[in-house]
């Protein structure tokens, strides 16, 4: 999506390409009519719509600050980080050929051992089968509503802390995949896609992991919202020495943990509710499933998901299982109904260019693990029972205009058979955002 930032840079730079050529010659193609659009970013395409490419991306600066149970002493830590540094280009060839090349120079989204960037997406897709579109590459496979919809357009600063204890289920992971989508009038989408991930077994084959995602939405246009559905991965570990299995979340507050920026460092505590990555333990399928509802009706509306996860056990420890889910509902101050497309939710784009657009929300969340092996780190002490987690989000948006994002969220969490070394098992955060698009 084309945003505000080198557009600016480029658009100049245009400018005196056309004022050179208006002494120099007359500007010609060698096909269709060239359009150009500056308006959010840059944006080239033939009036055939033959061809076009789109250059854009996203800035986003945090900085958190948090106690109690979200750090190993429950002093208060603090964290300041680009979350998402994105560079965009897509664009369509030959009319039924797309592609997609988004570069995080974030170390977030990056290996965190070497500290560098990552490819978000680098991906190919065929549209000549319309409504069908099959895709190929690196790219973040379906599962959920939330991970659908975009970052710069999600409502709460960080998804859900139960997708968090998932999150092999939507991610790449440096392998490729092949997808493919399929576009049912106004109403359905689906979409199955199979990966090979990073990690190898003993044999040196990679983990192979598939992806099912359906929904259905009655009503599909922005405020007027009805969407149902369902979800499902599975990924094969047999014979992957010392998988990560981990079910872990930061509970909402990111700073705790990050791969690069200001972060809390060795103070922060990020929550290892069961399950290792270590050498000596071998597993078999890992599967999750996930149901998604939400409804909105003018500048209102509510979501919601539930998860679950099932690790199986190919060796002496037990299996893995745990659930979750979260509820939100948000309200938008100033009237703007958030926009919607089919199988996920996108910008507010303020009425107003003077105040903007002003939405608040609250989201709940909530995650259950079972487990039965106790456990004492640096920074956190772990029951051999069940462990559970509730964390309260509470937050505001202000979308300044159709670039510029400003968000602050307040976070609160409560644990249970987990506590951090001083024994806190609460704790509350504070995150703000200031996100620009282009």
């Amino acid at each position: 999506m084309i945003r505000k930032h080198f557009a600016g840079i480029a658009a100049s730079a245009l400018a005196l390409a056309i004022s050179a050529q208006a002494f120099a010659g007359t500007v010609t193609t060698d096909g269709a009519d060239i359009v150009v659009k500056t308006k959010g970013g840059l944006e080239v395409a033939t009036t055939d719509k033959a061809f076009s490419f789109k250059l854009g991306g996203r800035l986003q600066a945090d900085y958190g600050t948090f106690d109690g149970y979200y750090t190993r002493n429950g002093d208060t830590g603090d964290a300041a980080y680009f979350r998402r540094a994105y560079l965009e280009l897509a664009g369509v060839a030959y009319t039924d050929w797309a592609y997609a090349v988004a570069y995080d120079f974030s170390e977030n989204s990056g290996n965190g051992a070497t500290n560098s960037g990552n490819f978000d997406e680098a991906s190919f897709s065929y549209t000549g089968f319309a409504p069908l579109t099959i895709r190929a590459g690196r790219f973040d496979p379906d599962f959920g509503l939330e991970k659908a919809t975009s970052s710069k357009w999600v409502t709460a600063l960080e998804r859900s802390a139960a997708a968090e204890t998932m999150d092999w289920v939507n991610t790449h992971q440096d392998g490729l995949g092949l997808q493919v989508q399929y576009l049912i009038s106004n109403w359905g989408y689906a979409s199955t896609s199979v990966s090979s991930k990073d990690a190898n077994d003993n044999g040196g084959e990679s983990v192979k992991q598939f992806n099912g995602r359906v929904v259905v939405a009655p009503f599909a246009e922005p405020g007027n919202v009805l969407h149902f559905g369902a979800n499902f991965a599975q990924r094969d570990l047999d014979d992957v020495e010392g998988a990560d299995v981990r079910y872990r979340s930061r509970l909402g507050m990111r700073g705790v943990e990050t791969n690069g920026g200001n972060a809390a460092g060795d103070l922060g505590n990020r929550t290892v509710f069961a399950g290792t990555s270590g050498n000596g333990q071998f597993w078999d399928q890992d599967k999750a499933f996930g149901l998604e509802a939400a409804f909105a009706a003018g500048p209102f509306s509510v979501q919601g998901e539930y998860f679950k996860r099932k690790t199986d056990s190919d060796g002496d420890q037990s299996d893995l299982k745990g659930t979750g889910y979260y509820g939100q509902v948000a309200y938008t101050l100033t009237g703007e109904a958030r926009g919607y497309k089919m199988g996920k939710f996108d910008a507010i784009k303020p009425a107003n260019k003077e105040i903007g657009a002003w939405e608040v929300y609250y989201r709940y969340d909530s995650v259950s693990v079972d487990n039965d092996v106790a456990l004492t780190t640096a920074n956190f002490i772990r029951e051999g029972d069940d462990v559970d987690a509730n964390v309260h989000n509470l937050g505001v948006n202000w979308y300044a205009n159709e670039a510029v994002k400003i968000s602050g969220m307040y976070t609160k969490v409560k644990t249970d058979k987990i506590t951090n070394l001083n024994g806190d098992d609460d704790g509350d955060g504070f995150t703000v955002r200031l996100q620009y698009v282009f």
